[in-house]
Formats: C-alpha cells, structure tokens, sequence
C-alpha cells in the first residue's frame, strides 16, 4: 500500500523559508512523477511543482524562482524549499504521487504570519 507522509510544515515570518519533506512508501517511488500541490481555505487544490523520474522539473508561475523541488530516490523522498514565502501563501501542502495524481499524502500546514 502506497502511503506518502509530509512534514516539515509551520509558521513562518513573510520572507522565511521552509523545507517540506514528503517520505513515500509502498511500491515504486523512483519511477513516478512526483508534485507538491496546496490548498488555502475557501480556495481550489493548485499545483505547486513537479519533478520527473528523470528529475525535470515544473513550477506554478507564482513560486517560480523562489521554490525548489527535488528529490532523493534512495530515501523514498521528495522535497520543497520554499524561500521568500509571502502573506498570501498560507495553505496545507500535499505531496502526490503520479500525474493526474493517484496517491495523496496527508498535508503539512504552512502559516506564514508575522
């Protein structure tokens, strides 16, 4: 059984960072694309970023620059640094595995707040 586990989430000043981990276990990991998708409250589920098996990557215009995803097949892992966080980014971030997505981790919050 798949299951994808994040943390690293939390409360941030705007203008911090962040580093969200998402650990995957459970059949293939290497093999899949992997995403990091976030949802705020009273708003639609966006897509963050992608990564590829072969490590391509893919942002949403408005973390362009200023995220970054990776991933270490070796721990199962797939991460997101989040730098230069702003007021509007507050939500609860997904990891998911597969695109369109099959398997959906739980969320990590990110409250960015000073």
């Amino acid at each position: 059984q798949v299951q994808l586990v994040e943390s690293g989430g939390g409360l941030v000043q705007p203008g911090g960072s962040l580093r969200l981990s998402c650990a995957a276990s459970g059949g293939f990991f290497s093999i899949y694309k992997m995403g990091w998708y976030r949802q705020a409250p009273g708003k639609q589920r966006e897509l963050v970023a992608t990564i590829s098996r072969g490590s391509n990557t893919n942002y949403a215009d408005s973390v362009n620059g200023r995220f970054t995803i990776s991933r270490d097949n070796a721990k199962r892992t797939v991460y997101l640094q989040m730098n230069s966080l702003k007021p509007e980014e507050p939500a609860v971030y997904c990891c998911a595995r597969d695109d369109p997505p099959q398997y959906w981790g739980q969320g990590t919050q990110v409250t960015v707040s000073s």
